[in-house]
């Protein structure tokens, strides 16, 4: 088991594939991109699938979620899902993605045992996807995304990301097509994740924000928080039902009592958050030649030390050197 010392139980994997990626989100990377990951620092798929046995079978993880960068860039990544598929016990799997390959990957995906996937789309104009992610892939995503739907990768959960001027006035119209397409929104806060460090708290659009926003059209109601559990997302009730809509703000309303999350990084390093300075080589001592017992043992260890919270709400928070893009979101 993943315990820490305030009795948190992490049971929900989170597993970056690879630190690239093929678009570019302002709030991510700078346009000329990053200085990747050398492959021979990158876990293999043996050892992905290794430490997610072990997270599974002996430390008590019950959901895996693949993660980037773009995890559609790892080659490997049909195989990874089939062999994690066959675990017993067999953990929920699912994948968040940009979602420009899902048209060509959801039915394989699918079919080795996937569960379903998060799909990022912060607008509905093309010419503001191609200004927030310096790519002209708009109609990718929507195809990628319809792929997913009707390859049963259900229910298909879309996440967006409001920045001001440019699409901070569409929650309303992302909500309705979401509704719309049988997709489950969800709005999250810009985090301070960003490679090129730009992140500013002032003018960042709020979860208050993006209710009053939604509320000039729609009727909301509180979920409830026996509904929401440990998951990131407080929801609303859209209309009465059944739809609903999610806020994450891990800014303004951090959620850190109720986390169940561990992180695992495309070069094999253990994340107790996302906000964390500091990480855990599981990579060096699984290629000592450890055993499962060992790689098990320094997982737990890493846990154990959590911190209580992120520290955003802290007036010296220092933003991680490492970017979303290389730890896995």
């Amino acid at each position: 088991m993943l315990i820490d010392t305030y009795g948190r139980v992490a049971t929900d994997l989170r597993v970056s594939l690879t630190d690239r990626c093929n678009l570019r989100c302002t709030y991510c990377m700078p346009e000329e991109g990053l200085q990747w990951l050398a492959k021979p620092d990158l876990l293999t798929d043996d050892e992905i699938v290794r430490l997610i046995r072990i997270a599974v079978t002996d430390l008590g993880v019950t959901e895996v979620r693949f993660t980037g960068g773009e995890p559609l860039l790892r080659p490997g990544l049909v195989g990874i899902v089939e062999r994690c598929a066959a675990l017993e016990p067999r953990p929920r799997m699912s994948l968040t993605t940009n979602g420009i390959g899902l048209k060509r990957t959801a039915a394989a995906l699918k079919a080795a045992g996937l569960d379903r996937v998060n799909v990022s789309l912060d607008t509905l104009r093309p010419e503001v996807f191609k200004t927030l992610t310096r790519r002209d892939r708009h109609h990718d995503v929507l195809d990628g995304m319809a792929a997913a739907r009707d390859a049963g990768l259900t229910p298909v959960k879309v996440n967006a990301v409001l920045m001001p001027g440019l699409n901070d006035d569409e929650a309303p119209d992302l909500l309705a097509w979401a509704i719309e397409h049988a997709y489950e929104l969800r709005f999250i806060e810009q985090m301070p994740l960003d490679a090129q460090h730009g992140w500013k708290r002032e003018g960042m659009i709020t979860a208050g924000d993006i209710l009053e926003s939604l509320r000039t059209r729609f009727t909301l109601t509180p979920e409830g928080a026996e509904e929401r559990g440990s998951a990131p997302a407080e929801r609303w009730v859209v209309d009465g039902g059944p739809h609903t809509v999610g806020v994450i703000a891990s800014v303004t309303r951090p959620f850190c009592r109720a986390c169940d999350r561990t992180r695992l990084t495309a070069d094999g390093q253990v994340r107790t958050c996302l906000f964390a300075t500091e990480e855990t080589d599981l990579r060096a001592a699984l290629r000592s030649g450890v055993p499962d017992e060992e790689l098990a043992a320094i997982w737990k260890r890493a846990m154990w030390g959590k911190k209580a919270g992120s520290g955003l709400d802290d007036p010296s928070f220092l933003q991680p050197d490492r970017p979303m893009s290389a730890i896995g979101g």
